[in-house]
């Protein structure tokens, strides 16, 4: 008898010292409403399940034949050496990466003009707009926007309006971020005609981008942050704006397309100051 009241009394120990170290682990899951090991499980799991929902963003459709050619080649190399498939299959997650379509948070208001393109802001200058945009041969503001190849290359409209003009633009494939990129390279040219007037967006190929996509058209109304083309594989943007549009960033500022305000159409000449630190 004593015996089996030692036993017992250290079964109770062991139950009680279980739930302190179940405790410990899912504090936040114990509430009054769940109750054993199966159903805590089961909400740790659904979770992580919506931590990686979360994480996970849009491919474009027309990223996934490049998919499907860099994953069966991965196979195919594979099976010739091992090692080849783990780089094969590093290439083919950068695919995936490179062809990326994450939703933005767009500003809506007034007069502002926003990034066609997540990159880096290369160049900020005055100059005469190429002649086929027809926008005339007075200087204009060129905010140029490069994109390497890890940077999301889909490509948002800065304002609203209606695409007046769409005129392409064969060429060379020059580095996208020289100055001369802007005239001798293949290019897409996008004038909108906006509340405060047109500017052009400019798709720019470059040494590696060598497929200009757009899917709107001419006559098309557009929103601001409207997805309207993309670029394969490094490139560059330009957008021309008035001479007194107020200029809101900086050259080598990061920008992050439909969301980063490039620049006011109110009239005032602003020249923004900035330090990289």
């Amino acid at each position: 008898m004593p015996r089996a009241s030692s036993g017992a009394a250290r079964s109770r120990c062991r139950s009680r010292r279980n739930s302190l170290l179940h405790f410990h682990r899912f504090p936040c899951f114990l509430t009054p409403g769940v109750t054993g090991d199966g159903k805590v499980v089961a909400i740790v799991m659904e979770s992580v399940l919506d931590s990686i929902r979360s994480m996970l963003v849009p491919i474009r459709k027309e990223g996934w034949p490049f998919i499907a050619v860099f994953f069966v080649v991965a196979v195919v190399l594979g099976l010739l050496w091992q090692p080849l498939l783990w780089v094969g299959l590093i290439l083919t997650g950068w695919c995936v990466y490179f062809f990326r379509d994450p939703p933005r948070v767009i500003p809506l208001e007034p007069g502002l003009v926003v990034s066609p393109a997540d990159g880096r802001i290369s160049s900020i200058a005055s100059v005469v707009p190429p002649q086929e945009l027809g926008l005339g041969s007075e200087p204009k503001r060129r905010i140029s926007v490069f994109m390497n190849v890890f940077n999301c290359h889909v490509n948002r409209a800065p304002i609203a309006g209606t695409v007046s003009k769409i005129v392409y633009t064969p060429g060379k494939f020059i580095n996208a971020e020289l100055d001369k990129a802007s005239e001798d390279n293949e290019r897409n040219a996008l004038v909108i005609d906006g509340s405060a007037g047109p500017i052009a967006v400019v798709q720019i190929a470059g040494l590696v981008a060598r497929r200009i996509v757009c899917w709107t058209r001419e006559a098309d109304v557009i929103e601001r942050g409207e997805r309207f083309g993309m670029i394969r594989f490094g490139s560059r943007l330009d957008v021309y704006l008035p001479k007194n549009a107020s200029v809101f960033v900086a050259e080598g500022q990061v920008a992050i397309a439909g969301e980063t305000v490039l620049a006011r159409l109110d009239g005032a000449v602003v020249t923004r100051q900035a330090r990289t630190d």
